[in-house]
């Protein structure tokens, strides 16, 4: 990962780093082979640096952590989902998307 900003989130530090979060938390739910998810890598650590200090930004492969995507009815990638504080997302979206709409998601969490 390129930005020291992402974290990578597993089925072990899923509870720790999402769902007893004191910050909002965009998961990134996506795999190695998935050309979309890839175009979507630099916008990702984008979005971690920009956010750094007041909302976590973080990645999730799903072919690694086939539980939480089962959980989260994962069956598209990339998808997206925007935790606040438990374990239901608070907004989500799939497929790539501007950069634009990924800050608006954070920051309605942030302010929300």
């Amino acid at each position: 990962m390129a930005s020291q900003n992402v974290v990578e989130i597993t089925d072990d530090n899923f509870e720790a780093e999402v769902i007893n979060s004191d910050v909002p938390v965009l998961v990134d739910f996506w795999a190695p082979w998935c050309g979309p998810c890839r175009m979507l890598t630099p916008i990702i650590d984008r979005l971690a640096d920009q956010f750094a200090g007041k909302a976590k930004v973080g990645k999730l492969n799903v072919d690694e952590n086939s539980a939480l995507a089962t959980r989260y009815g994962i069956s598209s990638i990339p998808r997206i989902l925007v935790f606040k504080g438990g374990e239901q997302p608070v907004d989500s979206v799939v497929g790539v998307v501007p950069e634009a709409k990924l800050a608006t998601m954070l920051n309605n969490a942030l302010n929300g």
